[in-house]
């Protein structure tokens, strides 16, 4: 029943799952759980005639007024692996749909992030910023979003060390490497060196 006076609105488009925020499942620590709400995500896909969920997001809390923190797991790069490995099986399992893993990469702060460059040294990289990416490629995921910030100076699209040479050749990932919306052009990265660098 509807109280008196409360209107409520024509519901137009597709239909969705508010699921919780990628932290809260983080703090459950259980890949059961991850992995249900990935397929729950697939069976949404599956209805609403989507095929790629753009999800998990998976970088690091390094700064509290990230403004995607939100939607990424934790400040912790096992913990972040785990999760979107499990959320990866789950929306994978559904044949025909699958995850874009982003944003790749170093994408932790919201001032400037188009235009600034996360320096990281290769240990810090390797250990801490890549990790969950490389879990959750070892998953299955099939593609994988591109950042809109320079990691050590150069744009993540135009990037043919992360792209190509971490991603593809060392990881073996065969899947859709893609740009963020608006992650090429004007001031940004390049569109044809994002194709050189291993981008579809």
């Amino acid at each position: 029943d509807v109280p008196a006076g409360l209107r409520i609105p024509k519901v137009t488009g597709v239909r969705t799952t508010a699921f919780p925020v990628a932290t809260m499942l983080a703090c459950t620590w259980n890949t059961d759980i991850l992995e249900a709400v990935g397929r729950a995500g697939a069976l949404e896909c599956k209805e609403n005639n989507v095929s790629m969920w753009l999800t998990p997001a998976l970088n690091i809390h390094r700064n509290p007024l990230c403004g995607r923190n939100f939607e990424y797991y934790s400040e912790d790069p096992f913990l972040t692996g785990a999760m979107a490995a499990a959320i990866t099986r789950g929306v994978q399992q559904e044949e025909g749909y699958y995850v874009t893993v982003k944003h790749f990469a170093c994408n932790n702060q919201e001032d400037n992030r188009m235009h600034v460059s996360s320096n990281v040294s290769q240990r810090a990289l390797r250990e801490i910023y890549l990790r969950g990416f490389r879990m959750a490629v070892r998953a299955g995921a099939k593609s994988v979003m591109t950042s809109y910030n320079k990691v050590n100076g150069v744009y993540t699209p135009n990037s043919y060390d992360l792209c190509t040479k971490v991603l593809r050749n060392e990881w073996g990932f065969d899947g859709l490497v893609m740009t963020d919306w608006f992650a090429t052009g004007k001031k940004e990265g390049n569109h044809a060196l994002a194709i050189a660098t291993g981008n579809d």
